[in-house]
């Protein structure tokens, strides 16, 4: 039997953990797990690569500072982050939909698998 190139590699099943990570198995029987909050914090959708690409505020030294304003965190924010639902989008990837009302992003099966 031919092994799978990186590119033919699809989940055959996927499952939430106790542990708050999807478990992923692929079609080359290896398994991986991505806790949800990495998941969250790999979202490529616009909003998200935007407000990794705001600059440091900086103080006129040259020092990271830390900025005055808090954000303010909706009641789903201050919660455990959760998957409420995936749904895949063609043959390559999924959309995750977070308990913290996110659901823009699209996690190619490339993207998955690259998650650490």
């Amino acid at each position: 039997m031919a092994s799978q190139s990186p590119d033919e590699l699809q989940p055959v099943r996927l499952e939430k953990t106790e542990n708050r990570e999807l478990l992923i198995q692929w079609s080359d029987s290896t398994e991986q797990t991505i806790s949800f909050r990495k998941l969250r914090d790999n979202c490529r959708c616009a909003h998200c690569t935007e407000k990794r690409m705001e600059p440091a505020h900086e103080s006129a030294a040259g020092e990271k500072k830390l900025s005055n304003i808090l954000p303010v965190l909706s009641l789903q924010e201050t919660m455990p982050l959760d998957i409420v639902a995936m749904s895949p989008v063609g043959n390559y990837a999924y959309n995750i939909q977070f308990s913290d009302g996110h659901s823009a992003g699209i996690y190619s099966y490339e993207l998955l698998k690259s998650i650490q």
